[in-house]
C-alpha cells in the first residue's frame, strides 16, 4: 500500500524506519566505546619496573632541578610541580619572541636550577653570580605584557619576566648584554595548540599539550632501550640527555617493549594514557655535562639507522603520556601498564 502524500510503499518506510533505527544504535554503540570503553581508565594493572629516575627541567632546554630524594611530586596537567615550580613553565626567546632552545644555543645544558624555598628558584651557570627568581613575586614583579610566541609552530601566548632576567641570561648564552628574554607561563591550563605532526594520533587532547614543552608535559623512557643502545654507540650516552620525566626500570630488562604501552600508572595514584611515540632530534648529541655536541652526530646517527618508522625520518625514542588521573609521584615508586579484558 502506498502513502497517497508521498507515493512512498508501507513496506519501504518501514524498512527506512528499521535502517535508522539500526545506524542509531550503531552510532550510539560507537559512542559508547569511543568515549567511555575505550578511554576509561584500566581495572586492573600489571608491574613492569619502577621509577628510578625523575627529571624536572623548570626552564625549557636548560638543565634539570635538583630534587631531594624522597620529595613528592605532583603530577598535574600542565606538567610535573615542585612546590611553586612547575616543568618547563620557564622558556628563553630572542629579540624576536622567537623561542630559542639548545638545538641552537648548546651551551644552555649547563645552567643549572635549585629551589631554596617552596617559592624562591636559584640559577646559576659557570662563572655567572647567582640569579634569584620568586615565584610568588613574578607576577607583582614582571612588566606586566604578554608577548606572542611558539613552541615549534603551536602559538603561545607567555609573560616576560623582566630586565634583570633577561640579561643575565644573554651575558650566558650569547655575550651579549641584551638580545633574549626570559618568558613564564602563568596560565593554570595549556594553551599551546596540539603539535600538527601529532593530529592524527588518536588519544592526543589539547589539555595533554602542557606548557612549554615541545610536545606534551610527560615523557617516559626506558632504561632498557637506551642500555640497548649504548652498546651500538662508541661511546654511551647518559639517561638525561633524552631529557624525560620518567626513566623506567624495568623488572626483566626488555628493550623497546614501552612502544605498545597504551595506559601506565606511577605508584598508586596517577594514571597516564600513551598518546604518542617520542620523536628524536638532534638535542641528545649534547653532552649534559660539557655543553658540547657529539662530534660524530651521535646517538641520533645511529637511532637512524634502526628506530625510524616509516618514512619519517626522525627516529623513535620514549613515549608521550597524557595525564588522565592526577596524583602524587617519587622516585622508587613501581610502575605499572594497564591489562586489557
Amino acid at each position: 500500500m502506498s502513502n497517497p502524500t508521498t507515493g512512498v510503499s508501507s513496506k519501504l518506510l518501514l524498512s527506512i524506519g528499521i535502517g535508522v533505527g539500526v545506524t542509531a544504535v550503531s552510532g550510539a554503540s560507537y559512542l559508547y566505546y569511543k568515549y567511555w570503553k575505550e578511554d576509561a581508565i584500566p581495572e586492573q594493572w600489571q608491574r613492569v619496573g619502577t621509577l628510578e629516575m625523575l627529571e624536572f627541567f623548570p626552564i625549557k632546554s636548560c638543565g634539570g632541578l635538583k630534587v631531594p630524594e624522597g620529595t613528592e611530586l605532583d603530577c598535574e596537567v600542565l606538567g610535573l610541580r615542585y612546590e611553586s615550580c612547575r616543568d618547563r613553565a620557564l622558556m628563553l626567546v630572542d629579540k624576536d619572541d622567537v623561542m630559542i632552545t639548545a638545538r641552537g644555543y648548546p651551551k644552555m645544558v649547563l645552567i643549572s636550577t635549585k629551589l631554596v624555598t617552596p617559592t624562591k628558584l636559584e640559577i646559576n651557570a659557570p662563572g655567572m653570580d647567582t640569579l634569584e627568581l620568586d615565584f610568588k613575586k613574578l607576577i607583582d614583579e614582571a612588566p606586566g605584557r604578554d608577548i606572542h610566541t611558539a613552541v615549534f609552530g603551536a602559538k603561545v601566548d607567555a609573560m616576560l619576566c623582566g630586565e634583570k632576567y633577561d640579561k643575565w641570561f644573554s651575558q650566558f648564552i650569547i655575550g651579549e648584554e641584551s638580545g633574549l628574554k626570559l618568558v613564564y607561563h602563568p596560565y593554570s591550563k595549556p594553551l599551546k595548540p596540539i603539535d600538527k605532526d601529532m593530529a592524527n594520533e588518536p588519544h592526543f587532547k589539547k589539555s595533554d599539550t602542557g606548557a612549554f614543552a615541545d610536545a606534551t608535559s610527560y615523557m617516559l623512557m626506558n632504561l632498557s632501550s637506551i642500555d640497548d643502545l649504548n652498546k651500538r654507540l662508541p661511546r654511551p650516552v647518559k639517561p638525561i640527555q633524552f631529557r624525560g620525566d620518567f626513566y623506567l626500570k624495568m623488572d626483566n630488562s626488555e628493550p623497546y617493549v614501552e612502544d605498545a604501552y597504551d595506559w601506565i600508572k606511577v605508584g598508586s595514584e596517577a594514571v597516564f594514557r600513551k598518546v604518542a611515540p617520542c620523536r628524536r632530534c638532534i638535542l641528545p648529541n649534547i653532552n649534559p655535562e660539557t655543553g658540547e655536541r657529539d662530534a660524530e652526530n651521535n646517538p641520533l646517527k645511529t637511532l637512524k639507522t634502526y628506530r625510524c618508522v616509516g618514512d619519517n625520518p626522525s627516529p623513535v625514542l620514549g613515549i608521550h603520556l597524557g595525564l588522565r588521573q592526577a596524583g602524587k609521584i617519587k622516585r622508587g615508586d613501581v610502575i605499572y601498564v594497564g591489562v586489557q579484558k
